[in-house]
């Protein structure tokens, strides 16, 4: 679609004249990636280091030793998918906890003090507190050679195709290099030796080593080998149950078990070696290890099958060695793959490293989750051993699950977001069974916590972070989004419609309890959100001091019934659903405002929860929920509002760990991010392979002057933060309230260039800004919904549409368009 609107704006402007058609320059966002590759110019062993490859749902990291390659394997769809869920009947129901939290005396300092909640809180932790379910690495294979006669030199991973290029050097002081790349359609990856100039080289490594995970749990059942000497094959194959174990053993076989098969084909044959170790013994080698014995042109493939366990095959298929030819015709796919997924958008920013993340960030996007495979977890489709398993690299739904998807909609990679889509019509059946059997109210309850297996229990009941309200809203957000920038009423009907409107029938049954509205804790009249827990914020209290109308929810709950009525409106459905409307209306006409406090020094600010003060270090940024994630906040308010907001924003104090992407887009989102900081904040969370992860930023909330300020850099690849391109495209144009601003925190004294960006109400947004000046804009509309837009030239200026040069004569202007019309927008 952004080919065919580049073509018809270029023959649209040079019909209407001038010599603005010789400004426009379409960027190729092929090519402007190729720019951004990494490059290290030496060994690089450690996990972090390695380049990072995928197709989606296989990923694999490149990592390089002074004697040997190393790749790691993972996949998204690959668990552990074991799950406890005991104690149902010991869970009893929402009711009857409250009223026993209720009885115990606020003076306590902690709820655990009391020993009946003590002895709750532990019993409902117990499943989750199982070391599964989790990611499962998928196995690692090594290439080695004797280092007397090849040196590692580095390697370069090329993001606009995908391609890892490790470079060698002979004895003989040549160059030689493996390429490495993931089929984008396919769950392989294939590997070619050449020189420089790309031609067949001999083989030069000495032996192969195919390793399972050394975290594989020795209560499931032992993985099976397969080795072909002749065929050059090594291979092995995991079952990975579904029953719990038994007494430390792997539970019964059932039906529903799941394997996979890791599987390194070498062209040419392969031998099994004996060597003299440290201690002067001989010693053969390990199983799953052997010598290359050919000196052929090398190529390699390696293979992951992976599905329920009478899928996988239970002997290796038959199937001929990797040849070059086989490479070649995979890495044109590839290449074309990778060219249609840059054409979706594009920027062309002065402001080098700005412009390096959104292009990385959206490579690693793309090699970490598509649809039809298993939405990414914490950590995406990248593990091995203990690294991509913290927190069961599960589902977290009051931030890190939501996030990465963000990105998908200003970037135009909307069948991104169809991951997440997935993933929340997957939970929504446990969601209603838990709104139901736990709080006895309709609608659904989405869970703090879940994993991509079958659950029939809330994998995370404890009444602390299980009791965020805010997670029920915040988990169906993106689907209301995603009709939003598409304008998809399909999608509207069928897919997102459903979800919607269970989170508004529980969330409303839920605020309009007796112990929520009315009676002596409530004078006020309105709907109260109670009891709840702000993200990452004090838990349950004694009392339920900060237990009531969190700003989290507050905005979010705001966000979803408003989305509700116009999905009614748009679907024709106000009629059919007139009772759940007008409880909704009743609500948001009873809604409380959003908790503020006094700063000394800032003057009125926004706090996460009544009572609270101004000193507080946030975890997750609660304050700012009402400008995002809530949008009811922003540049569209007020003077008296915006100057809340600034005073917050001022105030606010974030640990970090989980505010590299939302304290930064907050700010985006009311003028105020300072990108010089921002950019301080990317280069202290950089890893050596491109990626950023969470860094702690200060003392003080739950961290303290010996906390390991990096403690999580080495949990895992942090896929919440491939979101970064969203803060600079919020920073280019903004379009939540549905009206179009144009680099409404972009410096003036910084160029930049913008092509086919997404705005919510369906339109694709190209723009340049040049010398502190707004050069052009030019707005395909895809649905034909009305325009509106602030005149980047004020009250003054043209657009062109129907052949016609109509004069602005407004700052905020709307525009009638029709499905598949360009408007071009100039100062003259």
């Amino acid at each position: 679609m952004k080919n065919t609107g580049s073509l018809l704006v270029l023959i649209f402007l040079m019909a209407v004249g001038g010599t603005f058609a010789q400004s426009v320059d379409s960027i190729n966002a092929y090519t402007r990636a190729k720019r951004h590759g990494l490059i290290i110019n030496k060994p690089a062993p450690r996990f972090f280091e390695g380049a990072l490859l995928g197709n989606g749902a296989l990923g694999a990291v490149v990592t390089t030793r002074p004697d040997a390659i190393v790749i790691y394997f993972g996949h998204n769809n690959v668990w552990d998918i074991r799950i406890a869920e005991h104690h149902k009947d010991e869970l009893k129901s929402f009711d009857y906890v409250f009223n026993k939290v209720k009885n115990i005396p606020a003076s306590k300092q902690h709820l655990t003090d009391d020993p009946w909640y003590a002895e709750y809180v532990r019993m409902a932790g117990d499943n989750y507190n199982k070391p599964y379910p989790r990611p499962f690495p998928c196995g690692s294979v090594l290439l080695g050679f004797d280092r007397r006669n090849i040196q590692v030199l580095g390697h370069t991973l090329d993001i606009s195709n995908g391609l890892c290029t490790v470079r060698l050097l002979t004895k003989a002081q040549q160059e030689l290099h493996l390429t490495l790349g993931v089929d984008m359609h396919a769950d392989n990856l294939r590997m070619q030796l050449t020189d420089i100039h790309g031609n067949p080289r001999p083989n030069v490594f000495d032996r192969i080593h195919v390793m399972p995970d050394p975290s594989t749990p020795t209560d499931i059942p032992p993985y099976t080998i397969h080795e072909d000497m002749a065929a050059g094959v090594l291979s092995f194959r995991q079952v990975l149950p579904h029953r719990e174990p038994v007494n430390g053993q792997a539970g019964a076989a059932h039906s529903k078990d799941r394997a996979f098969r890791l599987t390194a084909r070498i062209a040419g044959q392969l031998r099994k070696s004996t060597r003299m170790n440290w201690s002067g013994n001989r010693e053969i080698m390990a199983p799953l290890e052997a010598s290359l014995t050919s000196t052929a042109a090398f190529t390699a493939s390696i293979s992951l099958e992976e599905g329920l366990q009478h899928t996988v095959s239970s002997t290796v298929p038959s199937s001929p060695p990797a040849s070059a030819g086989d490479l070649a015709a995979i890495l044109a796919r590839n290449e074309a793959t990778w060219k249609d997924y840059w054409s979706k958008s594009a920027v062309a920013l002065n402001d080098t490293l700005l412009e390096e993340l959104w292009y990385r960030n959206l490579y690693f996007l793309n090699c970490a989750t598509k649809p039809g495979a298993t939405c990414p977890g914490l950590f995406a489709n990248w593990s091995y051993n203990h690294i991509g398993t913290a927190w069961h690299g599960d589902y977290h739904l009051n931030y890190n699950t939501q996030q990465p998807f963000w990105v998908t909609f200003s970037s135009n990679h909307l069948e991104k977001n169809l991951a997440y889509v997935d993933l929340v019509e997957r939970l929504l059946p446990v969601s209603k069974q838990w709104a139901r059997d736990y709080y006895g109210l309709p609608g659904a309850y989405f869970p703090h916590s879940a994993f991509p297996v079958d659950m029939t229990l809330n994998p995370y009941p404890l009444p602390d972070w299980g009791w965020e309200i805010c997670e029920t809203p915040w988990a169906v957000q993106g689907l209301w989004w995603h009709y939003r920038y598409s304008g998809d009423i399909d999608f509207l009907r069928t897919r997102a419609y459903e979800p919607i409107k269970a989170a508004v029938q529980f969330l409303a049954a839920y605020m309009k309890r007796a112990d929520a509205h009315g009676g002596p804790r409530w004078q006020d009249g309105n709907y109260h959100v109670f009891p709840s827990v702000p993200p990452e914020l004090y838990g349950l209290r004694p009392g339920f001091q900060y237990n009531y109308d969190c700003t989290a929810d507050l905005a979010l709950i705001k966000f979803i019934f408003r989305a509700f009525q116009q999905a009614t409106v748009v679907l024709g459905t106000a009629k059919a659903e007139r009772t759940l409307l007008t409880e909704v209306n009743e609500i948001l006409t009873h809604f409380p405002d959003y908790p503020t406090t006094l700063s000394k020094q800032y003057g009125n600010v926004l706090v996460a929860v009544p009572g609270e003060h101004d000193q507080v270090v946030y975890n997750v940024p609660n304050p700012l929920f009402s400008v995002f994630p809530g949008e009811d906040h922003g540049l569209h308010s007020e003077a008296k509002t915006l100057a809340l907001l600034a005073n917050t924003y001022n105030n606010q104090q974030n640990e970090g760990g989980n505010d590299l992407v939302f304290v930064n887009l907050q700010a985006a989102r009311i003028g105020m991010l300072d990108l010089e900081a921002f950019k301080r904040h990317v280069r202290y969370s950089l890893l050596p392979n491109g990626t950023a992860t969470d860094m702690v930023m200060q003392a003080h909330g739950r961290y303290g002057d010996q906390t390991d300020f990096a403690y999580m850099a080495d949990m895992g690849i942090w896929f919440e933060n491939f979101a970064l391109p969203a803060v600079v495209n919020e920073c280019l144009l903004q379009s939540y309230n549905g009206t179009l601003r144009l680099f409404p925190n972009w410096p003036k004294t910084s160029d930049a260039t913008f092509q086919t960006l997404r705005a919510a109400g369906a339109f694709l947004v190209t723009a340049a800004q040049h010398n502190g000046h707004v050069e052009y804009v030019r707005v395909l509309s895809e649905k034909g919904n009305d325009l509106r837009m602030l005149s980047p030239w004020g009250p003054k200026g043209f657009f062109h549409k129907d052949g016609k040069k109509i004069a602005i004569t407004k700052a905020e202007l709307t525009v009638k368009t029709h499905a598949g019309e360009l408007i071009v927008f100039t100062e003259h």
